[in-house]
């Protein structure tokens, strides 16, 4: 998976409209091998990120789980400390 995309699913609070968005675009950056695209595929681009954002909602809402929600900050550093393990 790419680094740059986080686990949304079982944190508390819920993972937020812009943090579902930012996934999308670093999902749909990767697909496409590009951080910006040209002119001529920027809609396709955009089209692709808001629908990909709108799925992924949809898979957050229908999930379901019996484990304890996470917290972020833990969570967070977590990723911290493996970053400083491979520096």
């Amino acid at each position: 998976m790419c680094r740059n995309i986080r686990t949304l699913h079982n944190f508390e609070p819920h993972a937020t409209s812009d943090e579902v968005y930012a996934a999308a675009l670093q999902y749909v950056r990767k697909i496409v091998g590009t951080t910006k695209p040209s002119q001529a595929n920027a809609e396709a681009f955009d089209r692709a990120v808001e629908e990909v954002a709108h799925t992924t909602q949809h898979l957050l809402d229908a999930l379901v789980t019996n484990a304890p929600a996470k917290n972020r900050e833990v969570e967070a550093e977590k990723r911290r400390a493996r970053y400083e393990a491979r520096a």
